[in-house]
């Protein structure tokens, strides 16, 4: 039976940030999901690196001030997939007086240093690019800054990394029993075909997101020291609204925050509701209700009107917030506790937090683990860039592989640049011609990126690649999930592997 120093349960964010941070420090770590990496919250949000500014309004400043220290070290370590954007925030007389919010932003602006990103100003929308597709009622605003996430790819980079210190990443494989035995837990996984293993930890993190209770209540029969109050969090995707690059925030007669920004390139993404769930955490859906509002709200500030049968695509997450009784969903926390139980084998649980402060959590949580398990090494997260991020400046690495490739499509190397940063030079291998990238299954999809997804990224099914790895079902038809079923079936029976690896030049 082999034994680990830390088992990590659940792949989301958290899980895959503790893996790496562990890892890191020389401990052997496995993480196990249930799912696919970032399966559910975590593939959820609405993909900001930010602060939080209205938390400013819940007298949260410890968590904005953190939030936001976190915001430049991740800009820094993955500027492939996480990259600055600047936020509109049109004002009208019903809201908070101007100086008000001048002052709001001045304390976002200078709460925590800023190296990469612009301060905040006040803008006229008669000369600003924004004012453009707004409501004649709207003539001055705020802009200021934040980030832009590719959200699970945030994820898979972290399982890679800690995959790349020596940690085993099993996803499809769920934690199904654990007992503590002397100084270590003994855990029962089950992969999706129903295979079993045992395996020994000297600890374990409880990291399962929306199950964190369920987990020690009903796997590991532990009572749970905190709550987690389940938020559910929709998103519709409709075709672009607006040209430019920037992005808007509105706030909202009901006081809540609706954003409307750029997404994939031919699109805008509107959301997020904040709703009160109760239902199963894997079967979150968006309802009709919540479409209606999203588009209601847009509607409050565009020009051009949205209505539900315009809405392309929409997806839905349950966030696990820690329960602070707040009145409403909108002003629960967005703080994390980290409960660590040491009578016997450790055992520590994460509840709550939020995508941006991913890295510190990860840091905080082995800090209290490490030194029970004989390391007291410290954490290296926040100088090390993650699997791609090794670049200078994001525009200078696309121009340096532009003329490396030139045979490439501008928009497809484009797409790889964003998606596998500097890791693109694995994917594309010794190829020289697209001919050498093997079969094009789908349109822009060649078995090259295909393969490297199953082999380096742990990708087993369609809507893995097409949701997850990336955003390819916005933009393909509606059969690509089943050509693409059909070509990972293939591929790991063996197909078309020893083609690929002769026409690229890959190792056998």
């Amino acid at each position: 039976m082999k034994l680990y120093d830390l088992l990590v349960i659940g792949g989301g964010i958290n899980g895959a940030g503790i893996a790496r941070d562990a890892a890191g420090r020389g401990l052997s770590v496995m993480l196990c999901e249930k799912d696919d990496l970032a399966s559910h919250t975590s593939s959820a949000s609405t993909k900001l690196i930010h602060g939080g500014l209205r938390y400013l309004e819940y007298y949260e400043f410890g968590l904005v001030r953190k939030a936001l220290q976190e915001r430049e070290v991740l800009l820094k370590a993955a500027p492939h997939i996480i990259w600055p954007l600047r936020f509109v925030m049109p004002h009208d007389k019903s809201q908070r007086p101007e100086w008000m919010i001048r002052c709001g932003l001045f304390l976002y602006d200078h709460l925590a240093r800023r190296e990469i990103l612009p301060g905040s100003e006040t803008v006229s929308f008669a000369s600003h690019p924004a004012g453009g597709p707004l409501k004649a009622d709207f003539r001055r605003g705020f802009v200021y800054s934040d980030g832009w996430v590719q959200d699970a790819r945030l994820v898979v980079l972290n399982a890679m990394s800690a995959a790349e210190h020596g940690a085993r990443i099993a996803t499809r494989t769920a934690c199904v029993a654990a007992r503590r035995d002397g100084e270590h837990w003994v855990c029962t996984l089950e992969k999706a075909g129903g295979e079993r293993e045992e395996v020994r930890a000297c600890a374990v993190v409880n990291a399962a997101g929306p199950w964190v209770e369920s987990l020690l209540k009903d796997t590991l029969g532990l009572p749970s020291p905190k709550s987690v109050r389940l938020v559910k969090g929709s998103h519709i995707v409709v075709k672009k609204l607006f040209d430019h690059p920037y992005a808007y925030i509105f706030q909202n007669p009901d006081k809540r925050i609706i954003f409307a920004i750029p997404y994939e390139q031919d699109f805008t993404l509107i959301g997020t509701t904040d709703i009160e769930y109760h239902g199963d955490p894997g079967q979150v859906a968006i309802d009709g209700d919540e479409i209606a509002y999203l588009c209601q709200m847009a509607n409050r500030y565009f020009k051009g009107s949205i209505s539900p049968a315009d809405v392309v695509s929409t997806y839905s997450g349950v966030r696990p917030l820690l329960d602070d009784e707040a009145a409403s969903a909108a002003s629960v926390t967005r703080d994390y506790s980290l409960e660590l139980d040491a009578q016997g084998a450790p055992m520590l649980s994460v509840f709550g937090g939020k995508i941006t402060t991913f890295r510190k959590l990860a840091e905080e949580a082995v800090d209290r683990l490490a030194p029970l398990l004989g390391n007291n090494k410290p954490s290296g997260t926040a100088q090390e860039a993650l699997p791609g991020g090794d670049m200078d400046s994001f525009e200078r690495f696309l121009n340096v592989r532009r003329q490396r490739f030139p045979w490439m499509p501008a928009a497809l190397l484009t797409r790889y640049a964003r998606a596998y940063g500097t890791r693109l030079d694995t994917l594309i291998g010794s190829a020289t011609g697209l001919d050498q990238m093997g079969r094009e299954v789908l349109p822009g999809v060649y078995e090259a990126e295909l393969s490297y997804l199953v082999d380096q990224e742990w990708a087993t099914r369609a809507e893995d690649i097409l949701w997850r790895r990336s955003k390819l079902k916005l933009h393909l038809p509606a059969h690509a999930q089943s050509v693409l079923d059909d070509w990972i079936a293939e591929y790991r029976g063996g197909g078309p592997r020893l083609l690929l690896e002769k026409a690229a030049g890959r190792a056998a």
